[in-house]
Order: structure tokens, then sequence, then C-alpha cells
């Protein structure tokens, strides 16, 4: 299933400047979804990181990769309506940089679920090259 940004936003409670995923390409629930993220010159954070050499901070690579996550479970019909909360980052690496012009491919793994805990793997790449790998959790608030 893919989705523009509109229906991500259907899904997901984030607004700018802070939904970090523009669209979906894949999405099977409790398999894998991916999703996408031009990053552009308009960002945020370009003027202050770094002034002169704007580097996408490592911080929101991985709120993309939880976001994705989120929609892989909140497309489920027993979780539609709900908000998924990034709760728990871990093993998280950054290869190199992404830079305003670069396009994120953002893949979130599905892996397990505990009670209202989701946890995935998740994989960042520009290109074909891989930029930041991270295990992380979505918790479903009831």
């Amino acid at each position: 299933m893919k989705m523009d940004l509109e229906q991500i936003k259907a899904i997901i409670p984030h607004r700018d400047p802070f939904i970090l995923i523009d669209r979906i390409t894949v999405n099977e629930s409790l398999k894998e979804t991916i999703a996408e993220k031009d990053v552009t010159e308009n960002e945020f954070w370009v003027p202050g990181h770094f002034p002169g050499h704007p580097v996408m901070p490592g911080v929101l690579m991985v709120e993309a990769m939880a976001q994705t996550g989120a929609v892989n479970i909140l497309t489920l019909p027993q979780y539609q309506g709900k908000i998924g909360y990034f709760s728990s980052i871990q093993d998280v690496k950054f290869k190199r940089k992404v830079v305003p012009g670069d396009t994120l491919i953002i893949k979130a793994k599905y892996l397990s679920q505990r009670a209202a805990f989701f946890f995935f793997e998740g994989e960042a790449y520009v290109n074909q090259d891989l930029v930041c790998v991270a295990r992380f959790s979505v918790a479903v608030a009831s």
C-alpha cells in the first residue's frame, strides 16, 4: 500500500515541522514499512545544524524511523485512531551524513510485540548507501 503525505497525516498525529516522512512506498503491517523523506534546504534545522554545511541531525533520522514504524502498526484495524509513541532505541549507528538534496529511504522491519510495545529494526539509506541503523520500539496508547 502506497501513501502520500495527506494519507500519512490521517494515521499519525505529527505535523510540520515535525512530520519527517513524505510518502510510504511499501506498507505491510507486521512485516515492513518503507518511507521516503526528501531532505530540502527548507528544513527547520538547516540554518543551525551546521551554518554553511547543513547536516541532517541523527536524532531526526531516528525519529523518521519511529514514525515509519508507527504507520506500520497504526494501519491495523485494531489500532486505527490511536497514537504510537516512540518508546525505546538501541544500537544506533550513523554511517554517513545526510544533506539537503538527498532522499532518505527509511525501512522499519517489524520484529515482535510485547503487550502494547512493538519492536522494529530500522535502516535508512541514501541511494544504496546505508546511513543509519537502529533497533527501536513504538508503544500504542490505549
